[in-house]
């Protein structure tokens, strides 16, 4: 073992995911201390992993008791972008089942732009179903933000193939007769609405990307229509744009 180069050990250790493996046992004889080094992060790798399994059983409570109490379809529910300036809310409604196994799924909030895409892709994929809707800036500015919030979940229920009997929202309460979960922070405390969430936020973006180049100026496709410097300059130089939130301060300030 001694003949192999640290960088080949450390391509080994790449490989494999228990600590009781023969050669790891090997490698704590090795007396370099670049092969010790690269044993601690080989153990720090397993015990982040570890953590991250135990944090994904724990956010998977309240659909495994949902569904031990004979709920085969329960759905989580979230929603992105009620505080924009500019742009829609966007809901998101998500089933899964009981082989999903995604542990980098959490609050969307909590990972980077690329990560948010990959997981994006995998729920689609993986997911029992996926449900979208789009609350325009239109009907938050006649119904207000959480009334418009509210009615988007409802359709993103409503038109699901497969009809959820148990809804896990955050946070928002739904007037529609099936029975809910509601919590404060729950797609850092459900799976499936940690799924809603990162869903509603990939597509979100994606939007806002189409709308920057439709609407150039606000620089929409970095800050997702929130009130940025940059954008804020654009609201002072061109007026508000059709997808502004009239009744939001500062846009009602630059209403042409």
């Amino acid at each position: 073992m001694s003949k192999q180069s640290i960088s080949e050990i450390k391509v080994l250790l790449a490989k494999l995911d228990d600590l009781n493996d023969p050669l790891v046992q090997k490698l704590k004889d090795d007396p370099r201390k670049g092969v010790q080094a690269a044993l601690v992060q080989f153990e720090k790798r397993l015990l982040k992993r570890a953590q991250a399994q135990i944090a994904f059983k724990r956010r998977f409570t309240y659909e495994e008791e949902l569904w031990l109490a004979g709920n085969q379809y329960v759905a989580g529910i979230d929603e992105v972008g009620r505080g924009p300036l500019a742009g829609p809310v966007v809901t998101c409604a998500v089933i899964l089942n009981r082989n999903f196994d995604l542990v980098g799924v959490t609050d969307s909030k909590q990972l980077t732009r690329h990560e948010r895409e990959q997981l994006y892709l995998r729920i689609l994929d993986e997911a029992v179903e996926v449900s979208l809707a789009v609350s325009p800036a239109e009907e938050i500015d006649r119904l207000n933000i959480y009334a418009a919030t509210q009615a988007a979940m409802i359709r993103s229920v409503k038109s699901m193939h497969h009809r959820p009997s148990h809804l896990i929202v955050d946070a928002v309460p739904l007037d529609i007769p099936i029975p809910q979960t509601t919590l404060i922070k729950g797609d850092q405390k459900s799976i499936s609405v940690a799924a809603a969430s990162i869903v509603a936020k990939e597509y979100r973006d994606h939007l806002m990307a189409i709308y920057d180049r439709l609407y150039p100026g606000y620089d929409f496709a970095s800050n997702m229509g929130y009130g940025t410097a940059a954008h804020l300059e654009g609201l002072k130089k061109f007026g508000a744009c059709p997808i502004h939130r009239t009744s939001f301060r500062p846009v009602t300030d630059y209403l042409n």
